[in-house]
């Protein structure tokens, strides 16, 4: 199955981008990078005798792989076409989500209970001042609490 694998991988390559690198993973599975898409497609066995798992995600900067976005599984029996046109479902779908990168800032992610879409914290208050804020409070206090200490003493 490897080498049917491998085989469909590199004619899914050509499809799909101009410029890529097809190589294999330990697992036995293919991935398909496209550099200059900053995107990536897996081809993997699934459970079924006939089946893949492709599964699709970025390319960060540096060139490291962030985990899957989006993944299906389907049969490696369907012809290339069909198979692209899965591929570019999944990374369509990994394109809209937020991007991970340093140099761009993150989508603020969606609320998943009603009291976060209510706006309520749960009872965590949030002061809004870190603790280099209290440190240079305390500093300042300590240091005018001495030159007073110190004032007192001398006279």
């Amino acid at each position: 199955m490897s080498v049917q694998l491998r085989e469909t991988a590199q004619a899914l390559a050509q499809t799909l981008w101009r410029e890529h690198t097809v190589y294999r993973e330990r697992s036995g599975g293919v991935v398909i990078r496209g550099e200059h898409v900053q995107r990536w497609i897996s081809l993997a066995p699934a459970g079924g005798r006939d089946e893949i798992l492709i599964r699709a995600g970025r390319i960060l900067d540096g060139g490291t792989t962030a985990p899957a976005r989006s993944e299906a599984v389907v049969s490696l029996s369907t012809e290339t076409v069909q198979l692209a046109a899965t591929c570019r479902r999944l990374l369509a779908e990994t394109a809209a989500g937020p991007t991970p990168t340093a140099s761009r800032p993150a989508a603020p992610r969606q609320a998943t209970n009603s009291a976060a879409r209510k706006g309520r914290r749960g009872g965590r208050r949030v002061s809004g001042r870190g603790f280099g804020y209290w440190a240079i409070v305390a500093c300042v206090v300590g240091i005018a609490a001495l030159s007073i200490y110190s004032a007192s003493v001398t006279s």
